[in-house]
């Protein structure tokens, strides 16, 4: 089961740019996709001729975050949203069943360069765990997207100067990631390739990209009694046409 996850940073400007040659060229099981900016609607135009599944979660707000999960296979059930209302409004997460696990996409909220929003992002951490630890409980999960927070020094490429002063690098971020952690999810890539420097997005300022100035937000969070099943994570650098590139995983 090849599973890829992809801030998009709006679906239908990755569709101009070969969206679906890419999607061909992977041939995943299941791609969740963040950033969408668009409706369900534009979302399945864009897919159009895909040959997957299509599940989408739109923001009220036209343009602005959102969420999609398309799959080869039609998911058991479906689940859309946190069921709070200030986070569903903006389209944020999606959880499908499949048969030996669920898998799971969130575009986390940004605390917003001010850091006014991080009392918003942190209550959104300490539900997120109540909800996937009860679908853990079920089944085996994949927890995936970008999850706005670099979780260790080692995940950005300047620690230091944005240590508590940056959205993405405070401890209230770390602390919510390692509060996942210690229910007995794996950051897969991380696990599996300790000492690696590799980074998911890069500013769209000053050729970061290019200098690989950059930040690790995107990731496979696994069930802890899973991770034995991943035989490969991959952050895939070489796929463009977003400020994002795509991170893969690949269970037995």
């Amino acid at each position: 089961m090849k599973i890829i996850s992809w801030n998009v940073n709006g679906i239908r400007s990755a569709g101009s740019k070969g969206l679906l040659d890419q999607l061909k060229k992977w041939d995943a099981d299941i791609v969740c996709f963040q950033e969408t900016k668009a409706t369900e609607e534009q979302v399945s135009e864009v897919l159009f001729g895909s040959g997957y599944n299509v599940i989408a979660h739109s923001a009220i707000k036209k343009g602005y975050s959102g969420t999609a999960l398309i799959s080869k296979t039609e998911p058991i059930s479906v689940r859309i949203g946190v069921k709070i209302e200030e986070h569903d409004g903006e389209g944020r997460f999606i959880v499908a069943e499949f048969s030996e696990y669920y898998v799971a996409t969130a575009y986390v909220p940004n605390s917003k360069s001010d850091l006014s929003r991080l009392k918003n992002r942190s209550d959104w951490d300490i539900e997120i765990s109540k909800i996937l630890e009860e679908y853990d409980n079920k089944k085996p999960l994949v927890y995936c997207g970008d999850l706005n927070v670099a979780h260790k020094p080692i995940d950005l490429a300047n620690p230091k100067s944005n240590y508590n002063r940056t959205p993405g690098y405070t401890q209230t971020e770390i602390d919510g990631l390692d509060n996942l952690l210690k229910k007995g999810f794996i950051d897969s890539w991380r696990s599996m390739n300790p000492e690696i420097v590799k980074y998911s997005w890069w500013s769209m300022r000053s050729g970061a990209r290019s200098r690989n100035i950059g930040w690790r937000l995107d990731y496979h969070l696994v069930s802890e009694r899973l991770m034995p099943r991943v035989v490969r994570t991959d952050i895939l650098n070489d796929e463009y046409g977003s400020d994002h590139c795509p991170v893969l995983i690949e269970i037995q």
